[in-house]
């Protein structure tokens, strides 16, 4: 439901990827919140990206946007080594935080932000827009209506491509200190959404390799080592008890796309496409109970549609416009965030008793 006083929302990062290709439009077309101020490294930037998105408001630094006493809530949008910092000076600028995912280039970094915002009385959102998705959503409410029966066992597969050659601009992501990866971005959305729809994991098994030592620029011609994840597998056993296995790799070329594929006692249900950021057009859910002859296409119902026709058609703003819907109501309400920077804590935790699990050969537990 729109508000009567849309969420000002701030934007770090105007002059990056991500931030003006999905959350723009997501902004400038749902009701709840409206972009009401950009915010780069330095004023001329700035100001340029202010009158390219008809925003008024221009600011050269985080310090600058934080004092601006109408910006209600701070988008960090941002390369991941710079979250911590930023999103840390916002809240201490008493903003609420919308901070893409990762939320820190570690857990420790995530732990700290968690922390601050708790004790700032802050609401905060992480960016796993996958939660906010109309289909996922659904895939939920169908597996807790009892739509499969007992779980058994869910299988997941997303495999993408690209990962022999990058620009200049994008091999920083192959320090894996540095938080942007496979395994932290690809896999962590993808297994995000599997954990949203049946459950958190409690112990995991796993291999986390990375196949592709180097990448070659094509800008600059030249080969650059690299330590981040391309291939992560993991099987291991839900809280329901069900049993788990997880496969997510980038490789050269053909890779064969996104499906998740959940048996129970009563029926089966499948997502097919749709694995990656802005793809929610694409995601397919079949479905069929026992007695059932052949699985069938099941229609997402609009009642989880928050966004309207116009963000539904780019792609890329889709989820991240039905996040934003989530996070202004709950600001103005007093409501409770699903994903805020605890639950990114949460799944950073995860992710490092993957790695763990990886590095020792030993299955690990997960506290819940």
């Amino acid at each position: 439901m729109a508000t009567a006083h849309p969420l000002r929302v701030g934007l770090i990062g105007a002059g990056g990827r991500w931030g003006p290709w999905a959350h723009v439009p997501a902004l400038q077309g749902v009701a709840e919140a409206e972009l009401y101020a950009v915010c780069t490294a330095h004023a001329d930037t700035a100001q340029a990206a202010a009158e390219k998105y008809g925003v008024k408001h221009a600011y050269g630094s985080v310090k600058a946007l934080g004092a601006d006493p109408q910006v209600e809530a701070a988008l960090v949008a941002v390369r991941v080594p710079a979250h911590y910092a930023i999103t840390k000076e916002a809240l201490e600028a008493g903003k609420h935080v919308y901070c893409e995912w990762p939320l820190g280039a570690n857990t420790k970094e995530a732990e700290e932000l968690a922390a601050l915002a708790r004790k700032k009385k802050l609401l905060t959102m992480v960016g796993l827009q996958r939660r906010a998705s109309p289909a996922f959503l659904y895939m939920r409410e169908l597996i807790r209506d009892g739509y499969v029966g007992q779980v058994l066992s869910v299988n997941m597969a997303l495999m993408g491509s690209g990962v022999l050659t990058r620009t200049s601009d994008r091999t920083w992501q192959r320090d894996v200190t540095l938080g942007a990866n496979t395994l932290t971005i690809t896999f962590g959305h993808a297994f995000d959404a599997l954990c949203m729809v049946v459950g958190e994991l409690t112990e995991v098994s796993a291999l986390v390799s990375t196949r592709v030592p180097q990448w070659f620029e094509t800008d600059t011609k030249k080969y650059v080592d690299v330590t981040s994840p391309d291939n992560i597998m993991i099987q291991g056993r839900l809280e329901n008890g069900a049993i788990a296995n997880a496969y997510v790799g980038v490789h050269p070329c053909h890779g064969s796309g996104h499906r998740l594929e959940i048996y129970g006692k009563e029926g089966t249900l499948m997502m097919i496409g749709g694995g990656e950021a802005g793809q929610e057009v694409n995601r397919r859910i079949m479905g069929g109970r026992k007695d059932d002859k052949a699985l069938q296409e099941l229609l997402v119902p609009d009642r989880l549609k928050w966004v309207p026709e116009e963000v539904r058609k780019v792609g890329r703003a889709y989820d991240v416009g039905q996040m934003w819907v989530k996070f202004a109501e709950a600001i103005r309400t007093g409501g409770q965030v699903e994903t805020d920077f605890d639950h990114g804590v949460r799944r950073h935790k995860t992710l490092d008793a993957i790695v763990r699990a990886s590095e020792t050969g030993q299955r690990q537990r997960i506290a819940l």
